[in-house]
This record gives C-alpha cells, sequence and structure tokens, in this order.
C-alpha cells in the first residue's frame, strides 16, 4: 500500500513541503507579500526522484495560492514551467507580470 504525499504550507520556513511516508520529500520556497506569493527554489530529494512529486507539489502550492486569493510571481523555473505546460493555472500570474516570465 502506497501512501498519498502530503503537501503542507510550512509557514516558518516559508516553503511547502511534500512528505511520502512521513519523510520531507523536497519543498517549494517562496517569498510572500500582501497578496502576491514569489516562488523562488523548488527541490525534490533525489531518493524521491522520477516520481512525479515536483508537479503535485506544484499544483498543491499554486492551487492553495489560489484559494487565497494571491498572485504568483514564478521566478522558480520548475513552477514558471509548470505553469507554461497547465495553461489553467497561468491566471494567477498577474496578467502586467506575464511576459516577464514568457507565459
Amino acid at each position: 500500500m502506497t501512501i498519498e504525499p502530503e503537501v503542507k504550507d510550512n509557514s516558518d520556513a516559508n516553503r511547502f513541503e511534500i512528505r511520502v511516508d512521513g519523510r520531507l520529500a523536497g519543498f517549494a520556497e517562496y517569498r510572500l507579500k500582501p497578496g502576491q506569493i514569489s516562488f523562488t527554489h523548488t527541490e525534490i530529494d533525489d531518493d524521491f526522484g522520477g516520481q512525479g512529486l515536483a508537479g503535485k507539489l506544484a499544483r498543491a502550492a499554486l492551487d492553495q495560492a489560489r484559494e487565497r486569493g494571491l498572485g504568483v510571481l514564478p521566478f522558480c523555473p520548475f513552477i514558471r514551467g509548470w505553469i507554461a505546460k497547465h495553461p489553467d493555472y497561468v491566471d494567477l500570474v498577474p496578467v502586467e507580470r506575464r511576459a516577464g516570465f514568457e507565459l
């Protein structure tokens, strides 16, 4: 039986974390400002590579940003690329900033 990965916002560390069987598998770091979240770096531990965890982490983090009504600035290349591959998330990036992120 495989336990579904769990994503939580660790606001004390300014990052979303993904855990598998209670073990930290990766994280997406961010900076928070009023009405806006900037994703700066995403990392998955080598032990957990190739399992699609980075995509699950990106989706969960962006879904939470949407729920909170935050504009997203994807400075992290992984998050930016993920948004580019999932056009239903482009609306999270403020219109005036999309060209700068090539979205």
